[in-house]
């Protein structure tokens, strides 16, 4: 098992709380990203600026079992597909009940703003959402390493 962290728009205190978790559990946290963002870290693999690359990368590095991290919602389809547990940085989890919903959702935004249209952009970053990923995280690894796999 290891924590892939999407660190392309990873806000730093997500990536301090995987590392400090991973930590207590021994487990190996990887970072993805398309250009150095001067991530401290054993595993990060810095890829090129083509469209996609970074998400190839965590595809191509992710199993069953492991955990990741990503706002990007077509990433997560494509990793809960494989086995591989997905969080938000608020501290969601993504689940494949719902991503269907969730992708058709932004291919209607985004087909609204090709139209012309504006849509509102995410929520400004919060205390509580650290709160939130932490105990989001911590939850998804100890049904890991108690074998109970409930999703949130």
């Amino acid at each position: 098992m290891k924590i892939i962290v999407d660190a392309d728009a990873c806000p730093k205190a997500v990536l301090q709380i995987c590392q400090r978790l991973a930590g207590d559990y021994a487990i190996p946290v990887w970072t993805v990203a398309s250009f150095n963002h001067n991530i401290v870290s054993d595993n990060h693999i810095v890829v090129g600026n083509s469209s996609q690359e970074a998400d190839i990368r965590v595809i191509n590095i992710a199993q069953k079992g492991d955990v990741a991290v990503t706002q990007d919602w077509g990433l997560a389809a494509m990793l809960l597909g494989k086995g591989v547990k997905c969080l938000n940085p608020i501290g969601r989890e993504f689940n494949p009940s719902t991503i269907e919903f969730l992708l058709e959702e932004r291919e209607a935004k985004a087909k609204f703003r090709r139209s012309g249209g504006r849509t509102k952009g995410p929520k400004k970053r919060m205390p509580e959402n650290d709160l939130q990923f932490e105990s989001c995280l911590l939850a998804v690894l100890k049904s890991s390493f108690t074998g109970d796999g409930q999703e949130l």
